[in-house]
Formats: structure tokens, sequence, C-alpha cells
């Protein structure tokens, strides 16, 4: 009886492996933190000047970007990432920040440690581009 009980628990055990297995195989997660000097748009959200702890999970074709404020008031952004590509390794960790007449803006989030680039569209203004720059050094893995 005890034997039948220890393969039934076996066979239940090497199932779930399976279900789960693919789950975790199919998703990639990249995690940091950086510092944004001052105010800059983020797709649609204005986000505010301070350290941020990011972590971006992919399934391939879409992605899910997290920001959580960790210095002053706590507070967090969820984006939906469409676009992005491959990052060569040899490339630095950087954050894209854009300005116009109007607003700093990101346009993009290179990860090469995670071989992947996030871009973000640059939010709608009647403005024209003054300058580009790039800004807030990305730490991995914190």
């Amino acid at each position: 009886m005890i034997s039948i009980r220890q393969s039934l628990y076996a066979g239940l055990l090497a199932l779930s492996s399976l279900n789960v297995a693919p789950v975790l195989a199919s998703a990639q997660e990249s995690h940091g933190a950086f510092t944004l000097p001052h105010d800059v748009r983020w797709q649609n959200m204005t986000v505010p000047a301070g350290d941020y702890r990011f972590s971006f999970e992919s399934d391939g074709s879409t992605g899910l970007l997290t920001l959580s404020k960790m210095s002053g008031a706590r507070t967090g952004f969820v984006m939906l990432v469409t676009d992005t590509d491959v990052t060569r390794p040899t490339d630095l960790n950087q954050l894209i920040v854009e300005r116009t007449s109007e607003v700093s803006y990101v346009s993009a989030m290179m990860l090469p440690e995670y071989g992947v680039t996030l871009h973000f569209a640059p939010p709608k203004a009647t403005g024209k581009q003054l300058a580009t720059g790039v800004t807030a050094p990305l730490a991995p893995g914190q």
C-alpha cells in the first residue's frame, strides 16, 4: 500500500513539474536600478525625479516594465512594452532621455546584460527637438 502511494506521489510530482517548466522557460525577467535627476515623460506618464528599481518581464513579443520609486514618496508605474530590439552584450546599460522644447522623455532603455533594448514612443508635442542626450546609468542586478 505504501509503495502505491509513493508511486502515485512521484507521478503527480513529475506531472506537475512538466506543467510548470514551460512557463518558467518562456518568461525572462530583467531587473536593476537607476536615478532620474529630473521629472521625465515616460510613455503617457510623468515619472518624478528619484531613485528607482525596475523589473522587465517578457514573453517574447511583449513585455511588462515595472518601476518602483525607492526615494521620497513611494510610488510605482507599470508599462506595456511592445517595441524591443536585441542588444549586443558589449553595449552599456543606459536610459536614453531626449529633450524637446516642451519636455524631457525616455525614448529607450538599453539592457545588454539581458540582450534587449526597450523602445518608448515620444510624447505628442508640437515643439521641435532641441537636443538628444544619455543620462542615468543603470546598475545591473539591484
